[in-house]
Parts: structure tokens; C-alpha cells; sequence
């Protein structure tokens, strides 16, 4: 047999505080040949991204150690090498996609400059020829409009776009081994698939091979080549792609294949009192030019929305990355300026400044789609869950603020033990429920939940999505959804609305739109979230 490209032997990390050691990887071992697209799946916390930083030794050490184990790669020993040798390996040899672009990127330089500087230090590439290099991996990563997006920054793209980005960089080098953890998390279903389509095509290009990270086995079966699948830091289960898929052994295994959002959302119910109301609302931000700045056009992100959302209800708000869904939502809860008239619980708070937004604040919350970047990483989880105590219900006394964390931990389902630790010591899926917590302490009216579940595995999303429909029943809750995972919509939402480019382009109850899709667009997005063909960013293809 050939020699593989990397070899992970025998493999343990454990973490140290102070006396206490744990042991978060426990002795797995696995193979990657040349051109093989390997899978890591399983739960938050099982191991897989702690597994995947250690071949690259990117894990916090000291704190981190490895009391046994080899990592071998093109037959040299990684966990031996001096740190000077194995700058050489990570960005040329091996490189990685991180789970959460908004911390990997830095927010202090654009988009062309952070592409430049990895041409720059691993090829010698700079001036035009650098610049027009950056424009291709923009262009192979699907960002529409490369050339307006060489001055952006971070903070101006979209979740997605983000992801697309980072995939940009990684890809540069054109490396034997792509690490890919969580890749296509931040992606709508359309770019999903467009991604990873680029990323097979790569692959067999230039014989890549890649280490592929995911919770969602939709992908794996797509994708992957090889799966092993991981709990509690142990690797149960490996094997062909669809000998897993078709006869699974372990039943861990199983649970996995059998997870996905299930149920039906409530009735609709004209009889309920509207929540949240917009008319013609409108997001456009102007594109100065010239010595004195003036305004030559305006980027619609938000072009004429209208939209009612019940006690009771969920809006679901479907589309790609782009196309205006966080900034219809950051609209209506007043943390942007819109024209256009906007309603809640009553109240026309669509000319409402700051101050005068404050007193409604607690029954308006909102879980944003990336929660390391929205979780202070000096506050401890149960000082973040509080938070919104001490500043709308200044009346509660320390025990019972405290009380009030542990029953919102409680529910979504967190050790309350852990509301004493950070942000940091968390897993991706963990932190979005400590951000569902933090929301939901309050007991709001109206909920805007930006994509909740893309960092959740497939049982976990089941859970939240459940836990979500409970709280709604419970407290007679409005949600507005936003996300590309149309499975997760379908069991959540009554209405739909589906956008592109700032655009309405289908609206309507979401059994209709899911059963008859009229656009289409629609149909591309249900094409590729059901596996009904691939589809690219304007329509369907075979």
C-alpha cells in the first residue's frame, strides 16, 4: 500500500489548569491518503477540532499537552519537529479554514491586504500581480463583485462572505492537506454547494487531500471519502462513506444519522396581536466619491420589505449570504437606521433614537449568528447571562439574579455548574446556547434569531429547535428566523419570506412556499437544501 499523507497515531490531548488535567482526546488514530477527503464528525465537545489543531500544533500549550500519540506527515514526525521547521509546513504544505472567520480575520485590514500578505510570504508575490491573484481566489470563492470587496473589512461583509474569504486564503498556496473545520457553517445552501464543489474540484486537480471537520452529514455523504466518527474524544466508529451511511454499528452512530429538525410550527393565527410590523422598509447606504464625497449611488441592501409577524409566530427570512437578511432584522430591532414605517408591540419606533429604544429593549432581544464575537471573553457565562438583568431589572437581588441564569442555562440545556467559566472554554455549539440563554432570560416579546443553529451539530440543532418552539408556546413569543438552513425554517416557521439583493422575490405562508416554490430562486435554494439537484447562485442545473 502507499504511504499515507498524514497519519495520526495513537493520539491524546489533554488540558491542564492548575492541578486539574483533561483529557479531551483520548487515543484515536486515522489515515489520510493522498487525495482522500476524510471526515471528523460528531457533537459539540466531541474532540474533532481539538484533533484537528493539534496536527498543526495551534493548540494554547503549555496548557495543552499530548501524552501520547504521533502525527506523521509525508514521513516526517509533526509533534517532533522545531517550531522553526513547522512554519515552514503550516501555510504551505498544510493549511486550515477555522470555524468562525469574524475572530480569524484581522478587523483592522482589508480584504486585499490579508490575501496580499499570504501571497507575499509564501510565493513573493506582491503590487498587480498580487492584486490580481486576490481578485481569482475572490472570484473562485464566489464573492460577487471582487473588485468592491478589495477595500472592505471585515466587519462589512456578511457572515458568509467572511467564510469565503478565509477559504480564499486557505486555498492560496494550494496545499496537500486542507484542514476544513466547519467550512461551510456560515454558508447559505446555494454557496454551500458551490463551495464545495470548488473544494472537489481542487481536490482532484492537484491530488489535495483534506481533513474535513462538520456536523452536518449531509455534507459528509456528499462529500467525504472516508468518516470517522467521534464522542467523548474517542473515535467509536470509521469507515467508507456509505458502508457508515448504510449500516452503521455503534449507536452513537446511529443517534447521529437519525438527528434532524423535526416537528411542525405552530398554527398560524390571524387572531393574534401583531408584534412586529414593516412598511416599505428601506436600508441603502451610500458609495461616496470624488474630493468632497459625494453621494454617486447607493448599496440596496434592504430595497422595499414589508412584513408581519404575530404573537405566537415565526417569520422565517430565507436567502444567500448578501442578500439583505441580517440587515432586514438589525432594521426592525432600531440597531441601524432605515426609512420606511416600523411598528412594535404598538409603538412607531421607526424614527426612535437610541434613548428612546432603551425602556423597549428587554422585550426586543436578539441572538446573533456568530457568538464567540458576541460574547465578552472577560465575562464569566453567568455574568454574560445577566447582564440584561442588571440593566432592566435592576429589582433582583443577587440570588435571584442568579437564579434567573441557572433556569435560562437550564434550558438550553447547559450545566449550570458552568456559568463560573469563559466563552473560550466552550465549544462552538456551546456558545450559541449561552447566547440563546442570554437572550431569553429577559422573556421577550419578539425574538430576532440570526442563523442560532449553523454552529449546532445535527442533534443539538433538534434540541434548540425544540427548546425554541417550547419557549415560543410557553411565553406566546414572535420570532423572526433568519437562516439558510431551510430545514431548520420548515420546522419553525409559518411565513417565509425569501430575498436576494435587497429584494423580496417570493413571500407567502411557508407551506406553500416549501410545497410550490413560484420563483426561481426559491426553487435553486429548495433544490439545494433538499438534495433535489445542484444548483449554482442563479438557478438550477443539472
Amino acid at each position: 500500500m502507499t504511504e499515507p499523507l498524514l497519519s495520526v497515531r495513537d493520539l491524546s490531548v489533554a488540558f491542564h489548569q492548575g492541578d486539574k488535567e483533561t483529557l479531551a482526546v483520548d487515543r484515536i488514530s486515522f489515515d489520510i491518503a493522498r487525495g482522500e477527503v476524510v471526515a471528523l464528525v460528531g457533537e459539540s465537545g466531541s474532540g474533532k477540532s481539538v484533533s484537528a489543531a493539534s496536527v498543526l500544533k495551534l493548540l494554547p500549550y503549555p496548557s495543552a499537552s499530548h501524552p501520547s500519540g504521533q502525527i506523521l506527515f509525508d514521513g516526517q514526525d509533526l509533534m517532533t519537529l522545531p517550531e522553526k521547521a513547522l512554519r515552514a509546513v503550516r501555510g504551505n504544505e498544510i493549511t486550515m479554514i477555522f470555524q468562525e472567520p469574524m475572530t480569524s480575520l484581522n478587523p483592522l485590514h482589508t480584504i486585499e491586504k490579508q490575501i496580499g500578505e499570504i501571497l507575499a510570504l509564501h510565493q513573493a508575490i506582491g503590487g498587480p500581480s498580487a492584486r490580481a491573484k486576490t481578485l481569482e481566489l475572490l472570484n473562485q470563492v464566489g464573492i460577487r463583485e471582487p473588485e468592491k470587496r478589495l477595500t472592505a473589512y471585515p466587519h462589512e461583509l456578511s457572515g458568509g462572505q467572511r467564510q469565503r474569504v478565509m477559504i480564499a486564503m486557505a486555498l492560496a498556496n494550494r496545499p496537500k492537506l486542507l484542514i476544513a473545520d466547519e467550512p461551510t457553517t456560515a454558508l447559505d445552501v446555494t454557496v454551500q454547494a458551490q463551495i464545495l464543489e470548488l473544494l472537489r474540484s481542487l481536490k482532484n486537480d492537484h491530488g489535495m487531500s483534506m481533513l474535513f471537520i462538520t456536523h452536518d452529514l449531509g455534507i459528509v455523504r456528499k462529500f467525504a471519502d472516508r468518516v470517522c466518527v467521534m464522542t467523548k474524544g474517542r473515535i467509536v466508529e470509521s469507515g467508507p462513506v456509505e458502508e457508515i451511511f448504510s449500516n452503521p454499528q455503534h449507536a452513537y452512530t446511529r443517534h447521529l444519522l437519525a438527528s434532524e429538525p423535526r416537528g411542525e410550527p405552530p398554527l398560524s393565527n390571524l387572531d393574534k396581536p401583531v408584534v412586529m410590523q414593516g412598511e416599505d422598509v428601506k436600508v441603502w447606504f451610500p458609495i461616496k466619491a470624488g474630493f468632497l464625497r459625494k453621494v454617486v449611488d447607493y448599496v440596496k441592501a434592504v430595497d422595499g420589505v414589508d412584513l408581519t409577524l404575530r404573537a405566537g409566530q415565526t417569520l422565517g427570512v430565507v436567502g444567500e449570504s448578501g442578500s439583505g437578511k441580517t440587515t432586514l432584522g438589525l432594521a426592525l430591532a432600531r440597531l441601524i437606521s432605515s426609512t420606511g414605517r416600523i411598528s412594535f408591540i404598538g409603538s412607531e419606533i421607526g424614527g426612535f433614537s437610541y434613548r428612546q429604544m432603551l425602556p423597549l429593549r428587554d422585550r426586543l432581544q436578539i441572538v446573533f449568528q456568530d457568538p464567540f464575537g458576541s460574547l465578552s471573553p472577560r465575562m464569566s457565562v453567568g455574568d454574560i447571562v445577566a447582564e440584561g438583568l442588571r440593566v432592566h431589572e435592576r429589582g433582583l437581588s443577587a440570588d435571584q439574579r442568579d437564579a434567573r441564569v441557572c433556569w435560562a442555562l437550564e434550558e438550553v440545556g447547559l450545566d449550570t455548574a458552568t456559568r463560573w467559566r469563559y466563552p473560550h472554554e466552550f465549544s462552538g455549539g456551546q456558545r450559541q446556547r449561552i447566547a440563546i440563554a442570554r437572550a431569553m432570560v429577559l422573556k421577550p416579546r419578539f425574538v430576532m434569531l440570526d442563523e442560532p443553529t449553523s454552529a449546532l451539530d445535527m442533534s443539538v440543532q433538534a434540541q434548540v429547535v425544540d427548546l425554541l418552539r417550547d419557549l415560543q408556546k410557553k411565553h406566546d413569543l414572535a420570532y423572526l428566523f433568519i437562516s439558510h438552513d431551510l430545514r431548520v425554517v420548515k420546522a419553525l416557521a409559518n411565513d417565509v419570506i425569501v430575498m436576494r439583493m435587497g429584494k423580496v422575490v417570493e413571500q407567502g405562508p411557508a407551506v406553500d412556499i416549501f410545497k410550490a416554490p413560484k420563483a426561481d430562486y426559491t426553487r435553486a435554494l429548495m433544490a439545494a437544501a433538499f438534495d433535489l439537484k445542484s444548483v449554482d447562485g442563479a438557478g438550477i442545473h443539472q
